[in-house]
């Protein structure tokens, strides 16, 4: 009779990374992902400087957006071009966010859900 190979010591491969949202759009407008076991590649670090710059854009855009807005005399022009602005500005946050939210840790995300750990309780 043939012996029964040992499971537990046959090495088990980590969990792979999930797929990484890029901070662009595919030529097409579709979502771009990156997946990698490289956190440091190339490609991640380039997305990683786009979505800095991207936030830094948001806060300049912002600022002026609210000196725009500020001024009861600026022309409809300027704060329909501030506002343009400011909707492309909060979908690359927004993007952002989410990407940074996808690659969050489960543990993390389920303490952070977690009522009890905020301090709520139901009586």
């Amino acid at each position: 009779m043939d012996a029964l190979p040992n499971v537990a010591a046959q090495p088990v491969a980590p969990p792979a990374d999930p797929p990484r949202l890029l901070p662009w759009l595919s030529p097409e407008g579709k979502p771009c992902f990156l997946v990698t076991d490289d956190q440091n590649s190339h490609l991640s670090r380039l997305a990683d400087e786009m979505e800095a710059v991207q936030l830094d854009m948001g806060a300049e855009i912002l600022d002026h957006a609210r000196e725009v807005l500020g001024d009861t005399m600026s022309q409809y022009s300027e704060v329909r071009y501030a506002g343009i602005r400011l909707a492309e500005c909060l979908s690359d946050a927004l993007r952002v966010a989410e990407s940074r939210g996808m690659r969050l840790p489960a543990t993390d995300i389920q303490d952070a859900e977690d009522p009890q750990d905020a301090g709520t309780s139901d009586a």
